[in-house]
């Protein structure tokens, strides 16, 4: 091992010097160099840039994964560089679950058949969490954590290295002030006699000691400011990239605002069709019995004095025999009508046959109820449209 004993105390020696001004600029006992406005603009947006950055990033990756262990474990294979092992999401965790009770309680039972159903769709929830948490992680974590582990580290160096020479400047200022001061002392107090020859001649030796001093203190500080001004260069230029940065992680926040729409796009529109799957279900088999009876969602009957929550409505059979194929607004025409009012549409609703209405979200409509209808279901009128409508999706005004 080539161990160079001089450059090692040389180092040491630097380091101490250094040491000592920076505890001397805290204790207000040396002066210290102001780096331009500019650049201390450009130190503090960058400071800024650094510790929201990572605010943002460890608060993005516990909404991805909020598993703690299962963050610990995506790191370390991140710092491996190895790949990280599939992981079942929760959605299809459940979707399998429940695909194993409809085996064990009957497929061809209603509850089997149901739970086959939902299963399928938890699947593809599952699916689709798994899309949006890698295309996250390629599209915004990723950027966001090679700027933390790349440009901002080659950032810290070189405002480290600005520091140093700024310290080595004002240690050179500070040695030529100290030069400065004794030569000037020395000039003004002679400490000869002219009457001995041997005092002046040393005198002269000494004052010549100390301009040659002078000199090169004078040298060091213009060597220490040109070091200093060079790496000032240095660390604006890469400081003023900052905003190449927030260009760069704007367009990633673009990107992950748009994944995270089309996730939850993808969801509606899953809960849309389950929705309808389960409906259709529930009024092939509520002809000769209620609804309830076979997918039990009750909505309590508080609904129809205040808003309505924002839970899918399960519809309810009609009253009518599926032998006869007759609308609903022509048999209702035919009952007496209780408890007319108007009603906000908190969602959109698409019909799933003839005998209910669709609706649109915030339009007014009129419902009321009838004899022997189901508590979770209105009539609604809208000009010459008339259908059932379901109570979750409404507002009831007084």
């Amino acid at each position: 091992m080539d161990f160079n004993v001089k450059k090692l105390a040389s180092d040491a020696g630097v380091f101490f010097t250094r040491a000592v001004q920076f505890t001397e600029e805290k204790l207000g006992q040396a002066e210290k160099t102001e780096l331009d406005p500019h650049l201390e603009n450009l130190i503090t947006r960058a400071d800024s840039t650094k510790n929201w950055t990572e605010k943002i990033l460890k608060q993005t990756e516990v909404l991805l994964q909020p598993n703690p262990s299962a963050r610990i474990e995506e790191f370390i294979y991140d710092k491996l560089d190895k790949k990280l092992p599939s992981r079942t999401t929760n959605a299809e965790l459940l979707g399998q679950y429940m695909l194993d009770a409809a085996i064990e309680f009957g497929s061809d039972t209603p509850y089997g058949k149901t739970l086959i159903t939902v299963a399928e769709y938890q699947k593809r929830l599952g699916g689709a969490e798994r899309e949006f948490l890698h295309t996250s992680a390629v599209t915004f974590l990723s950027p966001l954590r090679n700027f933390l582990e790349g440009d901002w580290r080659t950032i810290s160096k070189e405002r480290r290295l600005l520091e140093n020479r700024r310290l080595d400047l004002d240690i050179c200022k500070a040695r030529l002030k100290k030069a400065k001061l004794a030569e000037a002392k020395a000039a003004a107090t002679p400490d000869f006699q002219e009457t001995r020859p041997r005092n002046y001649v040393l005198s002269a030796s000494a004052s010549a000691l100390l301009s040659e001093e002078v000199d090169k203190a004078e040298h060091e500080l213009r060597v220490a400011q040109t070091e200093f001004d060079r790496q000032a260069e240095v660390t604006r230029l890469l400081l003023e990239g900052i905003s190449s940065t927030h260009l760069n992680h704007l367009r990633c926040l673009q990107d992950f605002a748009e994944a995270q729409a089309t996730y939850y796009a993808q969801c509606h529109h899953y809960m849309q069709d389950l929705q309808r799957e389960l409906n259709r279900c529930a009024n092939a088999v509520s002809a000769p019995h209620s609804s309830a009876s076979v997918c039990p969602n009750p909505v309590s009957p508080a609904f129809l004095s205040g808003p309505a929550s924002s839970g899918a409505a399960v519809p309810a059979a009609s009253s009518s025999s599926s032998q006869k194929p007759v609308t609903l607004a022509m048999e209702q025409s035919q009952l007496p009508v209780t408890g007319a009012r108007k009603a906000r549409v908190l969602y959109d609703y698409d019909a799933h046959d003839t005998s209910e209405l669709s609706l649109l979200a915030d339009e007014l409509i009129t419902v009321y109820t009838v004899p022997g209808m189901d508590p979770d279901w209105l009539i609604g009128e809208r000009g010459n449209e008339k259908g059932k409508v379901p109570v979750t999706y409404l507002e009831l005004l007084s």
